[in-house]
């Protein structure tokens, strides 16, 4: 994206969305009995996808889950299952990113991808699963919608107590959400430097000029029916109120940081991970009360114009909107007028947009405007090195690669101190 429109050749990701239609988990009809993998499940059978697993040590992750849910003798025995190899998918995560246990393997413990890949492989799994006491259709969703949940650390935000809306004064409390690896089919080598963020991120404690601060984080997928359906608003609604800051991230321009400045109500359509293309308002609950642009309410002032590590930081105000009156799409680099009708936020129309729209949208049906800081933050592309561009001949890693990535989590988390410390809304 360019302003974070997703091109050939070009990366752009991003994703929050406001308050979406509340949805039960659903499923095809025939979905009770064992069915086909998805679009993304498939990429599996690639051999970088293997080779990922392998020199992570995940590549036994989704035999012993099959072998887990083949003990199951009820539906509430697997909902167990589920619940916990989910959750232990993501604390090994973590605890690899974040130098806890072996590495079990030579891939350097930054990656995010080995947590993507034997995810794939668990739902896989799950899916193809025909146990012999007989599982619904609704049934199977549920038990994938946990598998999603506890897997991307949705089910494992654990807040200390204090800080916002509790009048706390001690450790300052941070939500921060990232992405799953995308464009896949254009380069499947591909890392999300948002979802290494939230691996290194989670549970740590960042010492800040103003005290210490908590952060929590759980990852997203890059999947329009997931935020059609609620995923964003479940994840964070119960945590808003209690926090002193959130910012969503997810990759978008080569080179550089920005601060998104304004999210837009629009889908502009671009393939997701399930090769799936929408392009429309984007839906949310009591669509007659949705605005058609939301703000940050991070301190992006402050943000940029500290010495946070390599890459430059912009506040990025441009966005691209139909104006009132109008029918042709117009870019405006200081933000939408009045009465226009989104195109693109200043994140693109793509899922790290609604990620960001969503997100505030929720903050805003809270009342939390005026007193949470929080918005949507995009980090540089993650590019590999010099002689290693081709995704069919080229390594799944190199240094340039592993550098960079090193460099965007430090130069993120050096962000996250600054916004936590600096005045913002509810803050003097």
């Amino acid at each position: 994206m360019t302003p974070i429109r997703v091109r050939i050749g070009v990366l752009g990701l991003a994703l929050v969305a406001g308050l979406a239609a509340p949805t039960t988990a659903t499923a095809a009809p025939g979905a009770g009995t064992a069915g086909a993998p998805t679009v993304e499940e498939r990429r599996l059978d690639g051999g970088v996808p293997r080779e990922i697993l392998r020199r992570s040590g995940f590549a036994a992750v989704a035999p012993a889950f099959a072998r887990g849910l083949g003990r199951a003798d009820s539906y509430r025995e697997a909902r167990r299952v589920v619940a916990h190899e989910g959750a232990a998918l993501w604390r090994r995560a973590v605890d690899r990113v974040q130098g806890r246990g072996p590495a079990r393997g030579d891939l350097s413990r930054d990656d995010d991808r080995p947590l993507y890949w034997a995810r794939l492989g668990m739902t896989r799994e799950l899916r193809a699963w025909e146990p012999g006491f007989g599982l619904s259709g609704r049934q199977r969703a549920a038990l994938l919608t946990e598998l999603e949940r506890a897997s991307r650390g949705q089910a494992d935000l654990r807040l200390p107590r204090g800080g916002h809306g509790e009048g706390g004064k001690g450790v300052k409390r941070v939500l921060l959400t990232g992405f799953d690896p995308f464009t896949l089919d254009r380069d499947i080598r591909i890392s999300n430097p948002s979802g290494a963020v939230a691996l290194a991120l989670d549970g740590t404690v960042i010492d800040t000029p103003e005290g210490p601060a908590r952060v929590e984080t759980a990852v997203f997928p890059v999947r329009w029916a997931d935020f059609a359906e609620g995923a964003v608003e479940r994840a964070l609604r119960p945590y808003l109120p209690r926090v002193d800051l959130f910012t969503t991230v997810s990759q978008g321009r080569v080179g550089r940081f920005d601060v998104e400045r304004t999210n837009g109500a629009w889908r502009g359509g671009f393939p997701d991970n399930d090769n799936v293309s929408r392009t429309e308002t984007v839906p949310v609950a009591d669509p007659a009360s949705q605005p058609q642009w939301t703000t940050t309410t991070l301190p992006y002032a402050a943000i940029t114009a500290a010495d946070t590590g390599r890459f430059p930081v912009y506040d990025n105000t441009r966005v691209t909107e139909v104006p009132a009156g109008g029918d042709e799409p117009v870019v405006r680099p200081d933000g939408p007028t009045p009465g226009s009708t989104a195109r693109e936020g200043g994140g693109g129309n793509y899922l790290s947009n609604e990620i960001a729209y969503r997100a505030t949208l929720l903050r805003d049906r809270l009342g939390l405007h005026g007193t949470l800081p929080g918005g949507h933050v995009h980090t540089p592309v993650l590019q590999f090195g010099a002689g290693n561009t081709d995704p069919e001949t080229g390594s799944v890693t190199d240094p340039a690669f592993v550098r960079d990535r090193l460099d965007i989590v430090a130069q993120t988390r050096a962000i996250v101190a600054v916004a936590v410390s600096a005045p913002g809304p509810g803050r003097g």
